[in-house]
């Protein structure tokens, strides 16, 4: 069986040891903050880059290009190894059409090699959930096109619930009007957002208080979870430089369901731009999103 090597973007959040560990490469989505910008190897210490946006700069980002996924993949084509790609949601970002450019490209460089481009239809730690996933089933070895098949079939199983706590980065990024955004404010309102079967954000409904909307997502995961809540062996969160109230939404968690395994980690600088402070997402397998 042809050696594969999974690759993904740096928006699966997931810490950079753990691409080492497993020996993975992944992409990175950069990103500009105060005139400077940043990416793979140069980058803000995350408490840095929040710390920032606390005092008002406003970073934007850019998704990867064919040629910055080429550089990422020519290596291990060259080393006779095949790739199986997990992209950032197309419904977030176009880095998955400019990775299937890519690899359209290098098939006909290196026929005897196979890349296999997924969209994950999913973002943060979701998106490095079903990673985790991917690595999981290589190791107990299956094929690339049987991991392939598995995580087309239960991608959409992958579910995603968070909250924000400042309504203005969502305006910036549209998902809601200046007029949600400023009233939301004054009231203290604080939304519960997921990413849906088409990999879009969409809010699902609004409740008063930071820890209502924490609380709102364990909710959101009993309705969601199903026939799947003997099936995760971990659950990830991740949060916008608000460790503590990770911690929290674990310790709910935990005194629901029971589970014991957690991942816990910054949403990184990509999504941060759009999410903001205060982020908080949790990310599980259930029947539905």
């Amino acid at each position: 069986m042809t050696d594969y090597v999974i690759v993904t973007d740096n928006t699966a959040d997931l810490p950079y040891s753990y691409y080492k560990e497993h020996g993975m490469e992944y992409t990175y989505l950069t990103y500009t903050m105060d005139g400077q910008s940043y990416g793979k190897n140069q980058e803000l210490e995350f408490s840095d880059f929040y710390a920032r946006m606390r005092n008002g700069s406003m970073p934007t980002t850019s998704q990867v290009n064919a040629e910055e996924a080429k550089e990422v993949f020519c290596p291990i084509l060259e080393q006779g190894k095949d790739i199986l790609y997990l992209a950032f949601s197309s419904g977030l970002s176009g880095t998955y059409n400019s990775v299937r450019l890519a690899a359209e490209e290098l098939q006909e460089e290196y026929p005897e090699r196979k890349i296999v481009v997924i969209d994950t239809l999913s973002a943060s730690l979701g998106e490095g959930l079903l990673v985790d996933k991917a690595v999981e089933l290589k190791e107990q070895g299956l094929s690339l096109e049987e991991n392939a098949a598995w995580l087309e079939e239960h991608k959409l199983n992958l579910c995603h619930v968070f909250t924000v706590d400042d309504l203005f980065h969502l305006h910036r990024g549209g998902r809601v009007s200046k007029v949600a955004a400023v009233v939301g404010t004054m009231i203290n309102l604080k939304p519960v957002l997921h990413v849906d079967n088409e990999g879009h954000l969409i809010p699902l409904k609004n409740v008063r208080g930071r820890k209502k909307s924490l609380s709102g997502l364990v909710s959101l995961m009993e309705e969601q979870i199903g026939e799947w809540k003997d099936k995760n062996t971990k659950i990830f969160i991740s949060h916008g430089d608000c460790r503590e109230d990770a911690e929290y939404v674990a310790k709910l968690v935990k005194e629901k369901f029971g589970y014991e395994t957690f991942l816990i980690n910054y949403v990184g600088a990509t999504i941060g731009a759009h999410s903001g402070p205060g982020t908080i997402a949790l990310f599980f397998w259930g029947d539905h999103r």
